[in-house]
């Protein structure tokens, strides 16, 4: 019936094959929606569905411990209430009064670090002026919050040094090898 090796070993494994497809499908379990995923509710009604939000940090700034960042040069969370301090505009912008780097020192506050102080498209140093495109903190940073997660995380970040876990060497790893001219 079969000719060769290459024919019988096509066979048994299309035998194979057909009898583990058919095998699994009859033990599969069936799942409703409603037990699909982590809502447990129905996919096609939104009315009820509610998403998970924290409690925010309400302390002054200075007052409260601020979280590691998750991986190295990761935005890291704004540890204190903005109550007041939005909306963030370009002409007016509450944060830089203790984030600049010459007023993060007296502060105790995080500085921006000098990615935020270069045009990244150009390379240029802007001479401790903010890039125009760094206003807006809020399209990056988010305050901490206190929840407890649906899934518990086991993210674990690197770092390639301690500092890396509350600073930034953005500006260092993105001109990593590139020579100036």
């Amino acid at each position: 019936m079969f000719r060769d090796k290459r024919m019988w070993t096509v066979a048994v494994m299309a035998v194979s094959i057909a009898s583990l497809l058919f095998l699994s499908c009859a033990q599969t379990k069936v799942y409703t929606e409603e037990e699909l995923g982590l809502r447990q509710e129905t996919l096609y009604d939104e009315s009820s569905a509610m998403p998970v939000h924290g409690e925010p940090i309400m302390k002054e700034p200075g007052a409260s411990a601020k979280f590691e960042r998750s991986f190295e040069n990761s935005p890291p969370l704004i540890p204190h209430d903005i109550t007041g301090m939005l909306p963030i505009a370009q002409t007016e912008n509450l944060c830089m009064g203790c984030h600049m780097p010459e007023e993060a020192g007296g502060t105790g506050a995080t500085p921006i670090p000098k990615s935020h102080l270069t045009d990244l498209d150009t390379g240029k140093d802007l001479d401790g002026k903010l890039a125009g495109s760094r206003y807006n903190c809020m399209s990056c940073h988010v305050i901490q919050t206190e929840l407890t997660p649906t899934v518990k995380n086991v993210f674990k970040g690197g770092f390639r040094d301690e500092k890396g876990h509350y600073r930034s060497n953005l500006i260092d790893t993105l001109n990593e090898g590139v020579k100036a001219e």
